[in-house]
C-alpha cells in the first residue's frame, strides 16, 4: 500500500486513455504519449482532482530561467534592470518584455513573441546542459494520487514546449492526465482561467480539486476558481501566504488524508 494513502481503491474498470491536445500547433515529442490510466467519471468523494502549477511546485528551474534571461540580455547587449528576476518570476513573457525591459514596447506583438521564443529556447538549452530533477516529495505524491484514482493536471503559465521537455527528461509524463499551458489561456494569474481549464480537461469541477502553488498570484487564482489552495514554500516564505487552505514547505509533507480533510 502506498505510504501516503489511507486506502488504495485501485483504478476503476472503466478506464480510458486521455491524450493532451494543445490549443494549436502541437509539438512533436515522440518520447511522450501522455497516456494515463485515469477514469474521468464522477467519484462519490468530494476530493476528485489535483492540479499542479509547474515551476516551483513540480520542479525548480528558477536558476535556469535567470541564466536564460541573462544570456538573452547579453545577446541583445541590453542589460536587465536591478531586481528584474524577482519582480517578474511567474509572469508571462508578453507582459515581462514590454513592461520590464527596453527590448520592445507594448503593442510590438510580433517582436515580443520572437523575443519570448528566443528566451525560452535558451532556457531549454540550459536545462539540457545542466539537468533537472523533480522537487522532494513530487513522485511519491503523484504515485499516491494515481494509485487512489485521482487524476492530476498541470495548470501553468509555462510554455508547453518547456513542460514537455522537462517531462521527457524526468519521466513525469505518465502521472499527468492533462496539461494546460501558456498557449491555452489568454489571461494570466490571478485570473482563474488556467485552473478552470485544467480542471475541465480532467472532467472535474474546480471546486472538487486541490491546487498546488508557490506564488501569491497562483493562490489567488486557485481561490477564484473555487479550488482548495495549497501553498508550497519553494519561492516565498510560508507565513506570507495568508489565504491558502494549507501551507507546506515541500510536497513531502502532504498525505492523502490531509487533502481529503480539506473537503470535510
Amino acid at each position: 500500500m502506498c505510504s501516503l494513502c489511507a486506502s488504495n481503491t485501485g483504478t476503476p474498470d472503466n478506464v480510458q486513455t486521455i491524450f493532451y491536445a494543445p490549443a494549436e500547433n502541437p509539438p512533436t515529442v515522440s518520447a511522450l504519449s501522455l497516456q494515463t490510466g485515469y477514469s474521468i467519471g464522477r467519484m462519490d468523494a468530494m476530493f476528485t482532482g489535483a492540479i499542479f502549477d509547474w515551476d516551483g511546485v513540480i520542479i525548480d528551474s528558477h536558476h535556469a530561467h535567470e541564466i536564460a534571461w541573462d544570456l538573452m540580455a547579453d545577446e541583445l547587449d541590453q542589460p536587465l534592470p536591478d531586481g528584474f528576476f524577482k519582480a517578474t518570476f511567474g509572469m508571462r513573457n508578453d507582459k515581462i518584455i514590454p513592461e520590464f525591459t527596453s527590448w520592445a514596447k507594448a503593442g510590438e506583438t510580433e517582436k515580443i513573441s520572437q523575443l519570448g521564443d528566443r528566451k525560452e529556447a535558451l532556457y531549454r538549452e540550459v536545462l539540457r546542459r545542466d539537468g533537472i530533477e523533480p522537487l522532494p516529495g513530487v513522485i511519491t505524491l503523484l504515485e499516491a494520487l494515481k494509485a487512489d484514482g485521482i487524476p492530476c493536471s498541470v495548470g501553468s503559465s509555462t510554455s508547453l514546449e518547456n513542460i514537455l521537455t522537462i517531462m521527457e527528461m524526468t519521466g513525469l509524463a505518465p502521472y499527468f492526465a492533462a496539461i494546460t499551458a501558456e498557449r491555452d489561456v489568454t489571461r494570466g494569474k490571478p485570473d482563474p482561467q488556467v485552473f478552470l481549464k485544467a480542471a475541465e480537461k480532467i472532467g472535474r469541477p474546480a471546486s472538487e480539486c486541490v491546487v498546488f502553488e508557490d506564488a501569491h498570484v497562483g493562490i489567488a487564482a486557485a481561490l477564484a476558481a473555487g479550488a482548495k489552495a495549497i501553498a508550497v514554500g519553494t519561492t516565498h516564505p510560508l507565513e506570507s501566504f495568508l489565504t491558502a487552505h494549507l501551507k507546506v514547505q515541500t510536497l513531502e509533507e502532504i498525505t492523502l488524508p490531509q487533502l481529503r480533510a480539506l473537503f470535510v
